[in-house]
């Protein structure tokens, strides 16, 4: 088995030509997964007015594309694994291509549901091959670092410029113009990377399981659905039904996984301890930090009145952070060490979560824009670092599965910190006070309230926006202080996880 955590003195290890331009790919794939990801929360709105989705559809249309990516992305990581990661993520781009068009033209709840089940399939082939091609097209560790740095900096201002871009679409276009963006990247990506990627695989791959592809597909949904819909109406028979189901499948997957003699997901490399701490700061951050991004959007719009794209525009802090700190993060964790420049970043983050704890309705932006700054700092580094740490920790053969864990950690994480912080926000919403004749709809959520009080009269209507704002903003202040106290809780735990823990020097 070869190694890339060689010496680099290899020129054509070191030096493969084009290899910047094969990034700048990569990148443009990340990017499309980041946006899509973060744009059809603006759009929803439109989305309602023209295909009038039931409540529940209007929940699939948002959930579905998570879903799928999280039940799929360890098995279309494996996959890219055995017949090449070129050849999976350049067919996965086309598709996604393809499958936008079919989402922005979908004239029935029932066909955008199907689409965004499709995009999701589409996207889980994308983001585990872009980062194990990082893994094979640079084998210098300091470049290796510098690029992953890269990577993980598109999809943080990724998911930054998903609002910003959606806003500015959806105040000129319809909805679907949100979908057709990713056109003219996919066509880009597809017609550089034909060119200028190199394929990789590993070379003795052994078959594709599909008892185990199934196995991780039902698991995962079924928890990651048991544990939204929990949150959202309370532990009701379907969910604990799917929570149960999901858990049995997910136990049966692991077990499998221990007796085939070629693995979708090899379960030895949790052994390390490197690998294992770093995969588990993932999926806390994403935790603490997801619900409280989900609801500081509908905060700067529906409390402090932004447009769209204003409120796009004031979440850009967090990006230019996420971006600054990816870029050095690399040198950062050489000159201190790993476990300093995470848990570093870790407790950043958690002391500017904190800081949000006391916004009120007239907060000013400063604040806001300071802790967001911090935010996206903190995870620059960290998550830079612990992608770093997890594909030094794998043969080369097996990245695709590597990063498919990562991958997977940030879904879980992200179902898990909007049901488990959004269940803070709500629980205290839904208490407020409203004035005599408040709709029961204006109790499920902020937006309900604001929609209701268009149908009120005027005194009445005020008063009830009031006491709704200001609930939930007190749901939003508790939501970041739970966000906090897991962040600090993960600095602490990474400390010493991440002990001894060091990224490659070049020789």
């Amino acid at each position: 088995m070869t190694s890339t955590l060689q010496p680099a003195t290899a020129p054509e290890a070191v030096r493969r030509p084009g290899r910047w331009l094969a990034l700048s790919v990569l990148v443009l794939a990340v990017l499309l997964v980041a946006v899509d990801a973060t744009v059809l929360g603006l759009a929803t709105p439109y989305i309602s007015e023209d295909l009038q989705p039931s409540g529940t559809q209007l929940l699939w249309i948002g959930d579905v594309y998570s879903f799928v990516i999280a039940g799929l992305l360890v098995s279309m990581g494996s996959l890219g694994d055995r017949i090449g990661r070129k050849r999976i993520l350049l067919g996965g781009a086309t598709a996604f291509g393809a499958v936008s068009v079919l989402n922005a033209y979908a004239t029935t709840p029932e066909m955008l549901i199907a689409a965004r089940a499709l995009l999701g399939v589409a996207g889980a082939t994308l983001m585990p091959a872009t980062l194990a091609l990082i893994r094979n097209l640079f084998h210098d560790p300091r470049e290796r670092s510098l690029a992953i740095g890269i990577w993980g900096a598109t999809a943080s201002a990724g998911t930054a410029v998903g609002p910003i871009v959606g806003g500015f679409l959806l105040e000129h276009f319809w909805w679907g113009s949100v979908f057709l963006i990713n056109l003219p990247v996919m066509v880009v990506l597809v017609l550089v990377g034909i060119r200028t990627l190199p394929e990789s695989r590993d070379p003795n791959p052994g078959p594709w399981d599909l008892t185990s592809v199934v196995l991780s597909l039902v698991g995962m949904i079924g928890v990651v659905y048991a544990v939204k819909e929990a949150a959202t109406h309370g532990l009701t028979p379907a969910p604990l039904a799917a929570g149960l189901l999901g858990a049995a499948a997910l136990y049966g997957f692991v077990r499998r996984q221990l007796t085939l003699p070629a693995p979708l997901l090899d379960m030895r490399l949790f052994r390390n301890r490197g690998f294992s701490g770093a995969v588990l700061a993932d999926l806390l951050t994403v935790l603490g930090l997801s619900g409280l991004i989900f609801f500081l959007s509908q905060y700067l719009q529906l409390v402090q009145g932004r447009r769209p794209f204003e409120a796009g525009l004031a979440e850009l802090p967090a990006a230019v952070g996420a971006v600054a700190a990816g870029l050095i993060a690399g040198r950062a964790a050489r000159r201190l060490s790993v476990r300093a420049v995470v848990s570093g970043g870790l407790a950043a983050i958690g002391l500017a979560l904190a800081a949000l704890t006391v916004i009120d309705e007239s907060t000013g932006y400063p604040l806001l824009g300071a802790a967001l700054l911090v935010v996206g700092v903190g995870a620059g580094f960290s998550f830079t670092v612990t992608a770093d740490v997890i594909l030094s920790s794998v043969p080369k053969e097996q990245a695709g599965a590597a990063s498919a864990v990562s991958e997977t950690a940030y879904e879980l994480g992200a179902a898990l910190g909007i049901a488990v912080l959004g269940s803070i926000v709500t629980g205290v919403y839904r208490d407020f006070t409203g004035p005599a004749g408040t709709p029961e709809g204006a109790r499920e959520s902020l937006g309900g309230a604001v929609e209701a009080a268009g149908h009120l009269p005027s005194q009445t209507a005020q008063e009830l926006l009031v006491s709704a704002r200001a609930a939930f903003v007190d749901g939003l202040g508790m939501a970041a202080g739970a966000g906090a106290v897991v962040l600090l809780a993960t600095a602490v735990a990474a400390w010493f996880l991440l002990r001894n823990q060091h990224l490659e020097n070049a020789g």
